[in-house]
């Protein structure tokens, strides 16, 4: 990943980042957002449930 700050005649700064990485922030927001996923999330998480990585699990499912 690669990030530049680009300065311009405005006031505040600018990062760019690849679209890959946006996307990945955007599905985050997504998950972060999601009130009943979230509850999900914490409820596994307190009963010590187990947990895969999403990238493994996305591969088995051809996602």
């Amino acid at each position: 990943m690669s990030e530049q700050a680009v300065h311009g005649p405005h006031k505040s700064e600018w990062i760019t980042i690849s679209t890959d990485e946006y996307e990945s922030m955007q599905r985050t927001i997504e998950v972060l957002s999601d009130h009943d996923l979230m509850t999900q999330l914490r409820e596994g998480k307190r009963k010590n449930a187990p947990m895969r990585d999403f990238e493994e699990l996305a591969g088995e499912f051809g996602i």
